[in-house]
């Protein structure tokens, strides 16, 4: 099954991420269950500690990926609305880096879609992370890792 274009949204931005707009666009009477999920910037990976991330993409391929994606996962699941949006640049601790928005008619399938196109997004995506440590270091992160 596919979704119509206005119900999918699928966008890269330098901006903060609204989390309220997404659930809002996610929502319609079709549906019993919307999830959104939101990847944040934590504090600690293993034993070292972040102060920020930085984000760079391969735009038309990761937004073509990320297309991809929500196909597989209307094939999969009833999904009526869906919203998966990825910040760039430069972002600071408890911000939001990804988020995904979606609505079915069911919670089981709104939750197995949601984790289905976080975990891969995760590895599909062309979009690669910098993690800048408190040490002053930093590391590049590519998609998979």
């Amino acid at each position: 099954m596919s979704i119509a274009e206005s119900d999918r949204l699928v966008q890269l931005t330098d901006q903060p991420i609204d989390s309220n707009a997404l659930t809002q666009f996610a929502t319609t009477p079709r549906s019993g269950a919307v999830v959104l999920f939101l990847g944040t910037v934590r504090e600690l990976t293993g034993d070292r500690k972040t102060v920020a991330l930085d984000y760079d993409a391969y735009p038309e391929m990761a937004l073509a990926k990320m297309n991809e994606l929500v196909d597989e996962a209307c094939e999969k699941w009833p999904v009526q609305k869906v919203a998966v949006v990825h910040r760039t640049g430069h972002l600071e601790l408890a911000e939001a880096s990804v988020a995904i928005a979606l609505s079915c008619p069911h919670r089981v399938d709104a939750f197995e879609a949601g984790r289905f196109l976080i975990d891969e997004l995760k590895v599909r995506v062309p979009v690669w992370k910098k993690e800048n440590w408190d040490d002053g270091t930093t590391e590049w992160v590519h998609p998979g890792e």
